[in-house]
């Protein structure tokens, strides 16, 4: 069990939370969120101890070991992987370590021959003898082969470091998992895999992460930081999600009977409890959701933007028809005689293994970039708006303000129409007069779909639209393409997203 009692973290005058008390047990998963920039992995930092609060304490209990998934990927470089792995456990790392040393000493003698038999003793109570095959029976469930674990860190590939940390971490059999989005940077296959096994997990698990999916499986709590408040609540991320909305909505008609907003609330509970009831962790879920009452329910005070792309002008029977399409750059097939038509209502989804494959073809169906072989032909009636993965052609005059930054894109456009598509992206009241050279990375995106929004094109082109979007933001761009009544060609690292979204789906 880990218990916080009375936290707070201040930098300066800013106070990220202050005044949290939770418990962490056993046999359940939760995920934290929160904002960009609420302080998600700076609480997880408190916890592992890497950081100090400014007041209040966390508690571990006794002998139990906790674990943390670490980002740093070329802290093992120097380390073979079968290595790194077993650094997930220190202690029979250090063991092993000692073992070694001791026995090439060339003046053994007989106290070295004592250490020797109460080290041999631990290790085999660590079990250290069971390392090499417990480590290889974690690089396969994450697809990578046992050949791997003789082999230098610094010879692997950052997707292979990934799964090595990812191993290290789930090393030994830890009592207290820590970890800050592990699904980043994962193949599907491995994701499912992770999931599986945190789900039979019987320690606590305590998860940083923007994957819906992945919250939405292996969560029994959800942690919520928000405006300096830090909450827990029953349930997976889906039901945090429905459960907040639902109560903002009621504690917005106050006007409402008590007793008909609790028959609403409770009747929402129940209905939910009866849901997902495959896997133990799910099992359990529905449990905790029927001891629910309704003061526990989350009443968050987050914004969410509204995404909405309305169109101008329906489209006509041709969309798209692409030929024989061929792209080669740097030696490299990206593109090997691609075909598709693309009918009236379809979404589809593009996927591969290598994303400059899907870049490339949405440029080249942009105008930007010109095909080796092949053609593509877009319908007469066809309006078009693109959303690149790197934006940074866009956003290179630092110095303009956001409406102005508008105004580029929207000729006689008035400003208060201008300010409702700002307005829609959260940028309110004097917000619209920053500049964009100092926007992160999620006002830069929503600002592009601002002026998408704006065009009312019939086809729409993502290309990666959730990177550096908080789940907010990607919940409500979500719920906008879902609701689009034209085409959409996109890609997403977001499971939920492209399961949502796409009619269709098509490997290049």
């Amino acid at each position: 069990m880990v218990t916080v009692q009375d936290l707070s973290l201040s930098f300066g005058d800013i106070t990220l939370f202050k005044d949290v008390n939770l418990k962490f047990t056993a046999n359940n998963c939760y995920g934290i969120i929160g904002a960009n920039g609420a302080g998600k992995s700076t609480f997880l930092k408190i916890i592992s101890g890497q950081i100090e609060s400014s007041s209040g304490d966390v508690f571990v209990e006794k002998d139990l070991r906790m674990s943390m998934l670490k980002q740093d990927h070329y802290a093992f470089n120097d380390f073979i992987v079968l290595d790194a792995i077993i650094f997930g456990n220190k202690r029979l790392y250090d063991v092993m370590r000692q073992k070694e040393d001791l026995y090439n000493k060339k003046d053994f003698n007989d106290k070295d021959g004592i250490l020797a038999s109460e080290l041999e003793t631990e290790f085999a109570e660590l079990k250290g003898w069971e390392a090499e095959s417990e480590s290889a029976k974690l690089l396969k469930g994450l697809g990578l082969s046992e050949s791997l674990l003789k082999v230098k860190m610094s010879g692997l590939s950052g997707p292979e470091k990934v799964k090595v940390l990812i191993a290290q971490a789930l090393f030994g059999d830890p009592d207290i998992l820590l970890m800050d989005e592990p699904t980043n940077n994962l193949d599907v296959p491995a994701i499912n895999w992770l999931e599986e096994f945190l789900i039979n997990y019987p320690g606590t698990v305590i998860v940083v992460s923007h994957d819906r999916h992945f919250l939405n499986q292996v969560c029994t709590h959800i942690v919520d930081i928000d405006y300096t408040k830090i909450k827990m609540y029953v349930g997976n991320y889906e039901f945090w999600y429905e459960s907040s909305l639902l109560m903002q909505r009621t504690l917005g008609h106050q006007n409402k009977k008590t007793e008909e907003r609790i028959k609403e609330l409770k009747s929402f509970i129940e209905r939910f409890s009866a849901n997902k009831s495959k896997a133990k962790q799910a099992t359990s879920r529905k449990k905790l959701l029927e001891k629910l009452t309704v003061d526990e329910m989350p009443a968050s005070s987050r914004k969410y933007p509204f995404i909405a792309f309305d169109i101008k002008k329906e489209v006509g029977k041709d969309i798209l028809t692409v030929k024989s399409l061929t792209k080669i750059v740097d030696g490299e097939k990206l593109l090997d005689k691609l075909n598709f038509t693309l009918s009236k209502g379809e979404k589809i989804a593009f996927v591969s293994e290598n994303e400059f494959s899907i870049t490339n073809l949405f440029e080249i169906l942009t105008g930007k970039l010109e095909p080796d072989e092949g053609s593509f032909k877009w319908g007469v009636s066809t309006s078009r708006s693109y959303f690149p993965k790197d934006n940074t052609e866009y956003f290179k005059n630092h110095s303009v303000s956001i409406i102005d930054w508008m105004r580029l894109y929207s000729k006689n456009v008035e400003e208060s129409r201008l300010r409702g598509f700002l307005g829609r992206m959260l940028f309110s009241n004097d917000d619209v007069f920053k500049s964009i050279g100092v926007l992160s990375g999620g006002e830069k995106v929503r600002c592009m779909f601002s002026r998408m929004m704006l065009y009312g094109s019939n086809v729409l082109l993502f290309d990666q639209p959730t990177n550096h979007l908080d789940l907010e933001s990607i919940t409500a761009l979500n719920k906008g393409l879902v609701n689009f009544k034209g085409n959409i060609l996109f890609s997403s690292h977001d499971r939920e997203f492209v399961e949502t979204v796409s009619t269709r789906t098509i490997k290049i």
